[in-house]
């Protein structure tokens, strides 16, 4: 199981990758193995601004559904559209391609409230 030592992450199971003021947000590798095969990823909040633990969208896998969690308040910029054709992706490269959303960061000093890779793997 991987765990990038260059994200941050949630006690929910997503990960955080700050980019100047933006960043991207998925769910771990560790989560997405939880889930089983990925087969929809629904994301209607694009445009929306949400704080962090707000609800910004659901994943479903063959055997359940579940919420995906905002890891700081922003603005949701993107929704990653390779998920509507290839949802697989958040299953086969869940820190690349798998990307979930883009949000502009409201407060970066939310950042210092999420977990590190070490602290991660010591909640799992």
């Amino acid at each position: 199981m991987k765990v990038p030592v260059d994200l941050k992450y949630t006690h929910e199971h997503e990960w955080i990758r700050v980019e100047r003021g933006e960043a991207v947000v998925g769910i771990t590798d560790y989560a997405q193995s939880q889930l089983g095969d990925i087969v929809f990823v629904e994301v209607e909040t694009e445009g929306e601004n949400l704080k962090a633990g707000d609800t910004f969208g659901s994943v479903e896998a063959v055997k359940t559904v579940s919420d995906l969690y905002m890891p700081v308040s922003g603005e949701v910029l993107e929704f990653n559209k390779a998920l509507e054709d290839k949802p697989e992706l958040m299953n086969t490269d869940p820190y690349g391609e798998g990307w979930i959303i883009r949000i502009k960061i409201e407060d970066e000093e939310q950042l210092d409230d999420l977990l590190s890779a070490e602290a991660y793997e010591a909640n799992i």
